[in-house]
């Protein structure tokens, strides 16, 4: 059994505090979206194509992993975004089953605008989270 240690009021105490911040974080988040036209979900797919490590685009599985839906489900929302002018399908080079997904300038406005958004909120969290690079980006100007 991992970690048999019984739980203390300060590990109930700390994990609530975690999910409070979380949530609230997320719920901000949220908001941003929608202040700027977009749903949760549509900043969180383009969040996720422009995050994607070492590329500008990202294939449908990997977002589905990322955004932890279904791949079926993300098919979906990527063709909301992509009817919306956000996101367009390129077909991969050397295998033409894989699809990427790429951003279009719009989207690439879209994700940049609420991003910018989350900057202060970042901040606020930063002695509660401890995520690597979570920093570098609240000391970008």
């Amino acid at each position: 059994m991992p970690n048999a240690r019984r739980l203390t009021k300060a590990d109930f105490e700390a994990l609530s505090e975690f999910r409070y911040q979380l949530r609230r974080f997320l719920r901000f988040s949220e908001e941003a979206a929608k202040s700027q036209g977009l749903t949760p979900l549509q900043y969180q797919l383009l969040l996720q194509i422009k995050g994607s490590p070492g590329r500008s685009w990202a294939l449908v599985g990997e977002l589905a992993e990322r955004l932890q839906l279904a791949q079926h489900g993300v098919v979906a929302l990527v063709s909301r975004c992509e009817q919306a002018g956000l996101v367009e399908r390129v077909p991969g080079e050397r295998d033409r089953r894989q699809v990427q997904v790429h951003l279009t300038p719009q989207g690439q406005r879209a994700v940049r605008r609420v991003a910018r958004l989350h900057r202060g909120e970042l901040a606020s969290l930063s002695g509660v989270f401890r995520v690597g690079r979570i920093s570098a980006f609240n000391d970008r100007s």
